[in-house]
């Protein structure tokens, strides 16, 4: 399972791990019944302590993302997908009314904010990469 940490960010280590993981599991990469990896596998793998990883796997647990069986492993939990996109939406829209009032007040226009989005989701150079294929050279 490919999961990048980083030292250089305020966000705690598990909560790191945390998120990515449910990402995965938001953007089905992860599927319901899916075994993850081992506390101690992921913890080795990304040289981590195996208290972070499990404090990530447990903090899942609680919010219903995954389901410990003891003995057998951690797994995805049987969650409505919709759900859970929902939640994420949500917060999406917080970050953004957040964003908003924020350029509001500096000034920025709905115009410089939706070239940032632009830029930032990736399709602007999606745009130019198509245009460039498209002509004739």
């Amino acid at each position: 399972m490919d999961i990048i940490i980083s030292n250089s960010v305020d966000t705690p280590l598990y909560e790191q791990v945390k998120e990515q993981i449910k990402n995965k599991i938001v953007a089905n990469e992860l599927k319901a019944g899916e075994l993850l990896p081992s506390i101690r596998s992921l913890a080795k793998d990304l040289r981590i302590s195996v208290i972070t990883t499990k404090n990530a796997y447990d903090e899942l647990e609680k919010e219903g993302y995954v389901k410990t069986i003891p003995g057998k492993g951690t797994y995805v939990a049987n969650k409505n997908t919709e759900l859970i996109k929902e939640e994420q939406l949500q917060k999406v829209e917080g970050l953004i009314d957040t964003a908003v009032s924020i350029a509001k007040i500096s000034g920025i226009t709905k115009k410089e904010i939706k070239e940032m989005l632009d830029i930032l989701y990736g399709e602007e150079n999606e745009n130019k990469q198509k245009s460039i294929k498209g002509r004739k050279v």
